[in-house]
Protein backbone atom coordinates (compact mmCIF):
# COMPACT_ATOMS: atom_id res chain seq x y z
CA UNK A 1 0.00 0.00 0.00
CA UNK A 2 1.19 3.69 -0.86
CA UNK A 3 1.82 5.58 2.12
CA UNK A 4 1.76 9.87 1.46
CA UNK A 5 5.84 11.15 2.88
CA UNK A 6 5.20 14.38 4.52
CA UNK A 7 8.77 14.91 4.74
CA UNK A 8 12.09 15.64 1.78
CA UNK A 9 14.08 13.34 3.45
CA UNK A 10 13.65 9.79 5.24
CA UNK A 11 15.91 7.26 7.60
CA UNK A 12 15.31 3.78 8.42
CA UNK A 13 14.65 3.15 12.47
CA UNK A 14 18.16 1.49 12.21
CA UNK A 15 20.26 4.47 10.58
CA UNK A 16 18.29 6.48 13.67
CA UNK A 17 19.47 4.72 16.39
CA UNK A 18 22.96 4.11 14.87
CA UNK A 19 23.17 7.75 14.27
CA UNK A 20 20.12 10.10 16.32
CA UNK A 21 21.85 13.53 15.58
CA UNK A 22 23.27 12.46 12.36
CA UNK A 23 19.76 11.50 11.56
CA UNK A 24 18.20 14.65 12.83
CA UNK A 25 21.09 16.89 10.66
CA UNK A 26 20.18 15.40 7.70
CA UNK A 27 16.82 16.96 7.14
CA UNK A 28 18.69 20.42 7.22
CA UNK A 29 16.08 22.00 9.82
CA UNK A 30 12.99 20.25 8.38
CA UNK A 31 11.56 17.18 9.17
CA UNK A 32 12.76 13.72 8.39
CA UNK A 33 10.26 10.22 8.10
CA UNK A 34 11.41 7.46 9.92
CA UNK A 35 10.28 4.50 7.98
CA UNK A 36 9.48 0.88 9.13
CA UNK A 37 9.78 -1.51 7.00
CA UNK A 38 9.42 0.80 3.90
CA UNK A 39 6.41 2.51 5.86
CA UNK A 40 6.23 6.07 8.01
CA UNK A 41 6.29 4.88 11.85
CA UNK A 42 6.84 8.59 12.92
CA UNK A 43 8.26 12.15 11.89
CA UNK A 44 11.86 13.90 13.58
CA UNK A 45 11.61 17.25 13.70
CA UNK A 46 14.52 19.36 14.99
CA UNK A 47 13.37 21.66 18.06
CA UNK A 48 13.25 24.73 16.85
CA UNK A 49 10.89 23.42 13.60
CA UNK A 50 8.90 22.11 16.48
CA UNK A 51 8.76 24.92 18.20
CA UNK A 52 7.76 26.92 15.21
CA UNK A 53 4.88 24.48 14.22
CA UNK A 54 3.66 24.65 17.69
CA UNK A 55 3.55 29.05 17.24
CA UNK A 56 1.89 28.27 14.21
CA UNK A 57 -0.79 26.15 15.44
CA UNK A 58 -1.60 28.58 18.33
CA UNK A 59 -1.41 31.50 15.88
CA UNK A 60 -4.44 29.78 14.10
CA UNK A 61 -6.32 29.09 16.63
CA UNK A 62 -6.25 32.43 18.03
CA UNK A 63 -7.13 33.31 14.68
CA UNK A 64 -10.14 31.62 14.24
CA UNK A 65 -11.23 32.48 17.61
CA UNK A 66 -10.94 36.50 16.84
CA UNK A 67 -12.93 35.51 13.37
CA UNK A 68 -15.37 33.71 15.94
CA UNK A 69 -15.67 36.66 18.42
CA UNK A 70 -15.99 39.48 15.31
CA UNK A 71 -19.54 39.00 14.72
CA UNK A 72 -20.86 38.70 18.16
CA UNK A 73 -22.20 41.69 19.69
CA UNK A 74 -19.99 44.07 21.81
CA UNK A 75 -20.04 43.16 26.02
CA UNK A 76 -19.68 46.54 28.74
CA UNK A 77 -17.68 45.88 31.36
CA UNK A 78 -16.87 47.81 34.33
CA UNK A 79 -13.18 48.02 35.86
CA UNK A 80 -14.95 47.00 39.05
CA UNK A 81 -16.36 43.34 37.54
CA UNK A 82 -12.57 42.61 35.94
Amino acid sequence: MAHLLLAPFTASVTELKRDPMGTVQAGEGGPVAILNRNEPAFYCLPAKAYEALMERLDDLELNALADARANQREVTVSLDEL
